[in-house]
């Protein structure tokens, strides 16, 4: 076990990294990325192959030992947040598209869809909060869904990683 002690700056570092693996992996299948400080939207990926052109909103969120199963919130009615991402992508001619990177103690998952496959899956009405179910069995029904794009990495370290020597220097 690595553990999770995360710093002052952990949100904007976890941010920016999911944003980056977001461009990493469309980058390796093709896409031309990158990042945006635009808001409602993160990152635009094109495939010169399709002419499609996605408007990426990513929501990254570690989560400590008891709430990996914790859902993300992706869209908050009080703050507008569906609205900012489909004026964002109506700005730049693009498809909408959400991502989700989430990391635990040893594993992290992103997974990438677009709205109107997420919206497909989601209740009707208007909720305050839309949310990424993070359970076991919205897991399996995210692999079930070729629509939902999804790689997951595991974290290993060496017995010299910081936080399992600081633990070994406690007990001596």
């Amino acid at each position: 076990m690595i553990g999770i002690e995360k710093s002052s700056r952990h949100q904007k570092i976890v941010g920016n990294f999911g944003e980056y693996l977001v461009c990493n992996w469309l980058s390796r299948s093709g896409f031309e990325v990158c990042v945006v400080d635009h808001t409602g939207m993160d990152v635009i990926a094109y495939n010169p192959r399709t002419k499609q052109r996605l408007g990426i909103t990513l929501k990254s969120r570690t989560r400590i030992t008891g709430t990996e199963t914790s859902s993300i919130y992706i869209f908050r009615e009080a703050k507008n947040d569906r609205q900012k991402l489909i004026d964002a992508c109506e700005a730049f001619h693009c498809e909408l598209w959400i991502a989700v990177y989430a990391e635990c103690d040893t594993v992290a998952d992103l997974f990438l869809t677009s709205l109107v496959n997420y919206d497909m899956h989601k209740p009707r009405g208007k909720r305050a909060v839309d949310g990424w179910g993070m359970t076991k069995r919205h897991k399996s029904a995210y692999a079930e869904d070729p629509e939902v794009k999804h790689i997951q990495i595991e974290f290993r370290s060496d017995p010299n990683w910081w936080r399992q020597r600081t633990r070994q220097r406690e007990t001596e």
